[in-house]
């Protein structure tokens, strides 16, 4: 009998005997590996006659193969028998014991924009996204802010590396492609989120959510505003909700204005979510500028419009009685996990 058919030999007597998968790897060793039986049989070459050493090498393969294969074919089989070992051994459990399942909660901005879409929608409004990285036209330029206009000083701005490309500072950065996209009478609102390089505090924070609205169409006027600004806000609180407007100064509207709710939270009394004025500001609003017009391909004689940003951040706040503006941006499963799904 030849070497190669001892270690033949010997090989098929192990792994019969093998019960364990861990015991395969350590007979691949002892057969296969680095001083295994067949590595030394490939040493052996040397020593075998020059007419006989390509028989001899193709002999020492074709074991080194079958050892393989068997090998394989071993660990497989064990591995297989002993999962169904472990799935026949395990406990029986009671499919009729009562579980508990933790379900997540959306977010109280999320809950606030899906009512804010469903209202607007309701109305006639079309819901619209836009990126949150726009380009310095968008951002400025086609709403009426030049470059070098002071009125950029309003916004601290996260520009990018990219020329031209920042963080949008407003959801009022979509307007112009909306106009281009619709064209006129128009009416579209579109959420998103916004960045300013600001200080936090209780009713200030540098990652906030916005709703951009605008409305465009022949005679449309501040009252039309007003009503459709008190018409979402009695839907989103259930209640009529005492508003103000207060002049106020954007580039991309005129006139433009502050809209305010009374506070919620203390009830106009005075709070520090609030400066302790018994107001919040909520929605920068106005009629569209003949410029943003022009930028939109809409002609300033024949349409008028309006336009609004209410701040979803702030509105979330006064829903949910939220004190600090910092909870929505916290991660605190704590705070948020208490909103309920809608």
């Amino acid at each position: 009998m030849s070497k190669a058919e001892e270690i033949k030999k010997l090989f098929e007597e192990k792994i019969n005997s093998i019960t364990a998968s861990e015991a395969v790897e350590e007979l691949r060793i002892e057969f296969l590996g680095k001083k295994g039986l067949v590595s030394g049989l490939m040493s052996e070459l040397k020593n075998v006659p020059n007419e006989e050493k390509k028989e001899f090498g193709r002999l020492v393969n074709v074991l080194k193969q079958e050892i393989e294969s068997a090998i394989a074919q071993k660990k497989e089989e064990l591995i297989k028998k002993e999962e169904e070992a472990i799935i026949n051994s395990a406990e029986q459990y009671d499919e009729s014991l009562p579980y508990e399942i933790n379900m997540g909660s959306y977010h109280p901005i999320t809950l606030v924009q899906r009512d804010l879409e469903r209202i607007f929608a309701s109305m006639g409004f079309a819901i619209e996204d836009y990126s949150e990285i726009v380009d310095d036209y968008h951002c400025f330029e086609a709403l009426n802010i030049p470059k070098h206009h002071p009125a950029r000083d309003m916004q601290d701005t996260y520009y990018l590396s990219t020329e031209n490309q920042l963080l949008k500072t407003h959801t009022s950065a979509a307007q112009n492609a909306i106009m281009k996209k619709y064209g006129a009478p128009l009416r579209a609102v579109f959420p998103g989120r916004c960045f300013r390089n600001e200080s936090t505090d209780a009713c200030h924070e540098n990652t906030f959510f916005q709703m951009e609205g605008i409305m465009i169409d022949k005679d449309i006027s501040i009252s039309n505003l007003i009503y459709f600004m008190k018409t979402m806000l009695s839907e989103v609180f259930q209640k009529d909700i005492n508003v103000r407007l207060r002049p106020g100064f954007f580039p991309f509207v005129e006139p433009g204005f502050e809209l305010d709710i009374e506070c919620l939270i203390c009830g106009g009394e005075g709070c520090p979510s609030c400066k302790n004025s018994g107001w919040l500001e909520l929605c920068p609003c106005g009629m569209i500028h003949p410029n943003v017009l022009k930028h939109g391909g809409i002609d300033p004689e024949e349409y008028t419009g309006f336009a609004f940003g209410l701040g979803l951040t702030r509105l979330a706040m006064m829903k949910y009685g939220i004190k600090d503006i910092r909870v929505f941006n916290s991660g605190s499963l704590k705070a948020l996990s208490q909103f309920k799904n809608e």
